[in-house]
């Protein structure tokens, strides 16, 4: 009787002893599959074996350091850890902002931190200079008080008959590109002499420069030939007037029956040089200004009545051309063109 007792009594203690081994067992794989990122429920279903697709170099954060709160003890009714989304915040996180993970407060799930957001408004603080921006603006006839216009025998048209006074002409009929600085074509004051362009520019300082030369070298070289002189004299305008606007202006074209004569002057030939001439702006200091709409006709050449030769505007269509100038000057955004002279 007591050896049953006893056997019976043993039987039970040894009972308890295998069971508290496999609790053990178990809760210490369960720890194991919570420090690597998986449930153990699904370990164990799965078969889990140790360290692979989800170890910690291919999973960081998955740890159970990167995954504080989340032991085994906090989720002992769920059997698993969850798992939250790379990129995502929840209500656990110290920043969390209700709206940031894509929901109704920010569409696509795009991050719009204040940190990494540029404001398209301001300028980048990349160390690159800022562009000046401008406009066009109607002036008065102030405007070209301080201003010098250089040409041939067009823009002596312009010094004649446009009433501007008070502006500076150095002007000359015939003048080419390739001469503009050599040949002496400005008087001086009390004098017989004439000095090249070049000299004069090199005594005074305009606040505009006037540009307008081509029609005379249409027999000469090549549109690229032409095109290669007129970058050079610009380059050299900038030189000796650092701080003035310089309006490069298309060269006018021709009636079309003057361009049909067959020699060199004709408006495909000038019409090929604006359009490179054009190029040379960079509407920061060198603006392009183009006359030819406001003159030519259907036919894309000089209108017959507003010129008496084919090529040179009549005095009253002179004043068009100097309205037109009138109508596209430059200023600095926010700022007047010429407030002490009446500018605007």
């Amino acid at each position: 009787m007591k050896a049953g007792k006893i056997l019976k009594q043993g039987s039970f203690f040894l009972i308890l002893a295998v069971t508290g081994l496999g609790f053990l067992g178990i809760e210490d794989f369960r720890n194991e599959a919570y420090a690597q990122g998986v449930g153990w429920l699904t370990a164990w279903e799965g078969g889990y074996t140790g360290l692979g697709e989800n170890d910690i170099a291919g999973n960081e954060g998955h740890t159970a350091s990167g995954n504080e709160g989340h032991t085994v003890s906090g989720n002992e009714q769920t059997g698993k850890v969850p798992q939250k989304e790379e990129g995502k915040k929840d209500a656990a996180d110290k920043n969390y902002v209700p709206g940031e993970d894509g929901m109704e407060g920010n569409p696509g799930g795009t991050d719009s931190s204040p940190e990494t957001e540029s404001d398209p408004g301001k300028p980048e603080e990349s160390g690159q200079e800022t562009r000046t921006a401008w406009e066009y603006a109607t002036a008065a006839e102030s405007y070209f008080d301080d201003a010098v216009f250089i040409g041939d025998s067009r823009t002596v048209g312009l010094e004649e008959y446009a009433g501007l006074d008070n502006s500076t002409f150095y002007a000359s009929t015939g003048l080419t590109v390739y001469k503009m600085f050599t040949a002496p074509v400005v008087p001086v004051e009390g004098s017989k002499k004439k000095i090249t362009i070049e000299e004069a520019l090199g005594q005074r300082q305009f606040a505009k420069i006037y540009f307008m030369i081509g029609i005379n070298e249409m027999g000469t070289g090549t549109v690229d030939t032409f095109i290669e002189k007129y970058k050079e004299q610009l380059e050299r305008l900038k030189e000796l007037q650092p701080n003035a606007i310089i309006y490069v202006q298309a060269i006018m074209r021709v009636t079309a029956e003057r361009s049909g004569q067959g020699d060199y002057i004709t408006n495909e030939g000038i019409n090929a040089r604006n359009e490179r001439l054009a190029e040379l702006a960079d509407n920061q200091t060198v603006f392009y200004l183009d006359v030819n709409p406001l003159v030519c006709d259907e036919s894309g050449g000089m209108v017959p009545s507003y010129t008496f030769d084919g090529v040179h505007l009549k005095a009253e269509y002179i004043l068009t051309w100097k309205q037109f100038l009138l109508e596209h000057t430059i200023k600095k955004e926010g700022t007047p063109v010429r407030p002490e002279a009446g500018g605007m």
